[in-house]
Formats: structure tokens, C-alpha cells, sequence
């Protein structure tokens, strides 16, 4: 049995990759980081503490990295990188980001893939586009995969795939990270969704208003409260959603605005895709790689407003795929996690640990 430090376990994405089902793989926990605050809390992941790796490392067969390196220094993951070479064990690296959404400077982020892309023995992403770039920066091989389902595959099976008599173009502020510039864009969706016979949603976080709040931004929150001063524009405030809720959020939409300025996949996408909700995305990063849907000229220093008009009167004629979009996403998601399994196999020795963990 292959044991393999998912770096985090507990992400929704690695979660859903992660080939539990087959009995050579044995995903392991996430450690507990010594300041967690809540049980579930994979972060900062312990595995990238050199110490602690050092310490474990004859417990993991093969390590797969997707997030939680963000304020890893190069110099660390250099170091992490040394124990996995001098221990023999393979590295997965999924690139997820070639601009990390959460930093509007990439410098920090692309020297540290400067030392993760090379070091990696297999090297995966999720679009055609990303693997075209990843090759041209470093001369990797880069596998692609799909993304998975976002959405429990019962509540994909039984969504409501017919259009609202009056259309909801929905735009999340959520937490107004570093990427989000919904400001820039909500007139413009404004006017094409009053031209439409549509109405528009926006929802903000209500972090942004607390003071103690890593998030705090009242003025920023402010300007998008004002902007309910439209009849036809109706502004929430609320907790970050649990799963349920946003699936709640996603039943009562039909387009979804996604204002990123920078970035480069979108989980939120693929839950709105699963949720018959038709995403518009900025053409910058890979995100109108990750599946066909209307996008608009938008980027760091970059806004087109005719392409978003013409983008939401597109999403809003859009049809989405029927209910047998569910069992699509089964076989996707089946698929997925066999070609991973296949994947660590050829990494990882024959002689492995047996399921308690223990050496074989």
C-alpha cells in the first residue's frame, strides 16, 4: 500500500482526487498544526516544516503538493525538497496557480514555483493552457487533469436546469481578496442586465465590516452597498457560506460574474457549472481554458466593458447541460482519481507500507 501525504488531505479538491477507493493508496491525515484553532484546520500544513517532514518521512511513500505553500520562503521549500531527495520519495506537484489569487505581486509565488516545477518527479495542472505555460517556463512535461465536481453529484442529478422568467446575474464580492475587482465591473452588469430584462445579485461578506477582521474594508464595503440604490440591484450581507448555503446561493442564480483581475483556475467555476449556473470569466489566466463559457477582456491593468456586455447577453441565451451532466461527472471524477493511482504506482517502489502503515 502506497502512503500518500496529500499536502493539504483535507482540501475539497485533493480530497476529491485522492484514489481512497483504491485499496493500493492510502491517503494520510493532515497533521494537526500546533496553533489550530478549529479540528479541521489543515494549515500551515506541518509537512512543509522541514523538522517535522524530517521526522515523518519514513512514514510517507510519495508526497503530492497542491496548496499551503504561500508563505513557504524558497529557501524552506529547497530544504523540503533535499529531505524528499535524500529519503527517495517522489514528489507530485499539481500547479493550481500560476498567479497566486490571494498576492497581486507574483514575484514571491513564481520563485518558489521556480523551485517546486523543477524539483517535482511528476508535474500535473489543470488546463491545456497552464501545461503550455508551465513548459515554456520550465521545460517540464506537464500532465493535465480535469476538475472534478465541486457539488454533491446527487444535488448535480436533481438541479433545476430551467431558466428564472426573470434572469439573476449574480456577483460575489465574498472577501474581496486580492484578485476581486467587482467595483470595476458592476456598472457595466448593471446596465447589461437592465437592457436584458435581467436582475442582479451581489453578496458581500460581512468580514469586510469587522473591525477585528483580517478582511476589514469598510469603505470598499460601503461602495458596493451603495450600488442597491439600483431597483433592479439587490445587495446582501452575510457569513462566509457553509457548503449548503452555497448551494442555496448558486439554486437562485443563472450567470455568475466572476471579477478576477489575476489568477488562473476557478473552483467556483466548476461549482457553478455543476449547479447549471453559466460563469463569465476574464480571459486573463487560464480560466476560459477550464471549459467553454463566455469571457471578457479584464486583467490587472485591463477592462473592455463592451466584452463584458456582450459576454453576459451571451451567458444569458446559454443553455446548460441536462441532468445526465451528474453521471458525466461520476465517470470524470472516477477517471481522475485511476489516473492518479496509476500515476503514484509508477513513482513508488512495489514494497510499500501494509494498511496499519507499517513497512512491508
Amino acid at each position: 500500500m502506497i502512503a500518500v501525504a496529500s499536502i493539504p488531505a483535507a482540501h475539497p479538491y485533493a480530497a476529491s482526487i485522492a484514489p481512497t477507493g483504491d485499496p493500493s493508496v492510502r491517503l494520510l491525515p493532515d497533521p494537526r498544526p500546533l496553533d489550530a484553532t478549529t479540528p479541521e484546520q489543515w494549515w500551515p500544513p506541518r509537512l512543509l516544516e522541514p523538522e517535522y517532514l524530517r521526522a515523518h518521512i519514513e512514514d510517507i511513500d510519495l508526497v503530492h503538493l497542491h496548496f499551503g505553500f504561500d508563505a513557504a520562503t524558497p529557501e524552506r521549500l529547497e530544504e523540503i525538497v533535499g529531505i524528499l531527495r535524500e529519503s527517495s520519495t517522489p514528489l507530485v506537484f499539481t500547479v493550481h496557480d500560476l498567479h497566486n489569487p490571494h498576492f497581486a505581486d507574483a514575484e514571491l509565488h513564481r520563485r518558489q514555483l521556480d523551485v517546486l516545477v523543477p524539483a517535482a518527479d511528476a508535474v500535473l495542472t489543470l488546463t491545456t493552457a497552464a501545461a503550455h505555460e508551465i513548459e515554456r517556463l520550465w521545460g517540464r512535461p506537464v500532465t493535465v487533469t480535469s476538475h472534478p465536481h465541486v457539488a454533491p453529484l446527487d444535488l448535480i442529478a436533481t438541479v433545476d436546469r430551467h431558466r428564472s422568467t426573470v434572469p439573476v446575474i449574480g456577483v460575489h464580492a465574498k472577501t474581496l481578496r486580492a484578485n476581486l475587482d467587482p467595483e470595476a465591473v458592476l456598472p457595466t452588469v448593471i446596465a447589461a442586465a437592465s437592457a436584458r430584462g435581467a436582475v442582479v445579485r451581489i453578496d458581500v461578506d460581512d468580514v469586510l465590516f469587522d473591525h477585528t477582521s483580517h478582511w476589514y474594508a469598510p469603505e470598499r464595503g460601503e461602495r458596493l452597498l451603495a450600488f442597491s440604490a439600483h431597483p433592479e440591484v439587490d445587495v446582501r450581507v452575510h457569513g462566509r457560506f457553509t457548503d449548503d448555503e452555497l448551494w442555496q446561493y448558486l439554486s437562485e442564480i443563472d450567470v455568475a460574474v466572476l471579477p478576477y483581475r489575476f489568477g488562473t483556475h476557478s473552483g467556483w467555476m466548476e461549482a457553478c457549472r455543476d449547479l447549471a449556473v453559466v460563469p463569465v470569466v476574464p480571459d486573463t489566466g487560464c480560466f476560459g481554458d477550464q471549459f467553454a463559457c463566455p469571457t471578457f477582456t479584464f486583467g490587472p491593468d485591463l477592462f473592455d466593458p463592451d466584452s463584458l456586455d456582450t459576454a453576459v447577453g451571451d451567458a444569458l441565451t446559454r443553455s446548460v447541460p441536462d441532468a445526465s451532466f451528474a453521471e458525466f461527472r461520476r465517470h470524470q471524477r472516477a477517471a481522475v482519481q485511476a489516473d492518479h493511482a496509476r500515476l503514484y504506482a509508477s513513482l513508488v517502489p512495489v514494497t510499500g507500507r501494509d494498511a496499519a502503515g507499517v513497512l512491508s
